[in-house]
């Protein structure tokens, strides 16, 4: 993958093409706290691949965007949604989400822990939320 401001802009690029993908998909609401009538932008779920999927993507609102990226800034009850977001359809939402549970039960958030406790995910999507932190 090229580095730099055009490996940047190529890479953005590359992801602007799932954009009506993830708008069907998600039905234009965040798919992580399902707000809707917010802006929604393009988030690759880590570890990120060479080569970029619809299927290693999340269609995100700011708020989550900006918690995912600077968790001394999470708000936990603002994530109280996980417990949706954890049984999505999607493998990389519930990627996504027990990797946020994991970061607010090691806060000492007990409804995060309990949630936790009884999630079960498929073994490669348990593994790809692990791979990241």
């Amino acid at each position: 993958m090229s580095t730099g401001f055009q490996g940047k802009f190529h890479r953005q690029n590359q992801l602007s093409r799932f954009a009506k993908d993830l708008v069907r998909r998600s039905r234009s609401h965040c798919e992580l706290c399902d707000k809707h009538g917010v802006k929604l932008e393009i988030f690759e779920v880590p570890p990120i691949a060479e080569e970029p999927s619809v299927d290693g993507c999340l269609f995100i609102c700011e708020g989550c965007r900006k918690q995912i990226e600077n968790p001394k800034k999470m708000i936990p009850s603002a994530w109280r949604c996980l417990n949706n977001s954890l049984y999505s359809e999607v493998p990389a939402a519930q990627a996504m989400s027990f990797r946020m549970l994991k970061r607010l039960a090691a806060k000492k958030e007990h409804w995060a822990s309990e949630l936790l406790e009884h999630a079960y995910l498929d073994p490669e999507v348990e593994d790809w939320a692990n791979a990241a932190d």
